[in-house]
């Protein structure tokens, strides 16, 4: 916001304490800036610059626009719906794999497999097969209760 724009008795969201709030301006900053008053607490706070202020607090408190959080809210329920289908978690999708594979595989075959079969794919990261392998050595230490079963050094099968 511009220093301009802001008039005195106006209500604004300003960020205070890393929270955004709606402040009203009450006067004037002989060192600069304006008084204001936290309107959720009613205590005085000062606003050194028209930065601080994120926008007249009067149009979404009347309800012209929807909040942020309300858009997101609506987001959600959209993603939420049953049409949309969840993707496989990167171990699900190495179980997948190797229950179509006839050999054990060790886990860099794993991932390129689940990409080339488009069950998974890496978020980014420069490791996929450490975490895959990382992931595999946890559920091993399940004993009988484990998903997998190690074959040989580095290569493992699905358990039957």
């Amino acid at each position: 916001m511009k220093k301009a724009d802001v008039k005195i008795g106006g209500e604004y969201y300003a960020k205070v304490t890393n929270k955004k709030v709606v402040v009203r301006i009450d006067a004037e900053n002989s060192s600069g800036g304006w008084d204001a008053t936290n309107l959720s607490t009613n205590k005085k706070v000062r606003i050194k610059t028209a930065g601080r202020l994120q926008g007249s607090a009067r149009a979404t408190a009347t309800g012209s626009e929807p909040t942020k959080r309300a858009k997101k809210r609506t987001a959600k329920k959209k993603s939420d719906s049953p049409a949309t289908e969840r993707k496989l978690s990167c171990v699900k999708a190495a179980i997948k794999v190797l229950e179509e594979s006839n050999d054990p595989l060790n886990t860099q075959e794993m991932i390129a497999s689940m990409t080339e079969a488009g069950y998974w794919t890496s978020p980014g990261g420069k490791t996929p097969h450490a975490t895959l392998y990382s992931a595999i050595l946890r559920d091993l230490a399940k004993g009988e209760e484990s998903r997998f079963v190690k074959t040989e050094r580095g290569r493992f099968t699905v358990r039957s």
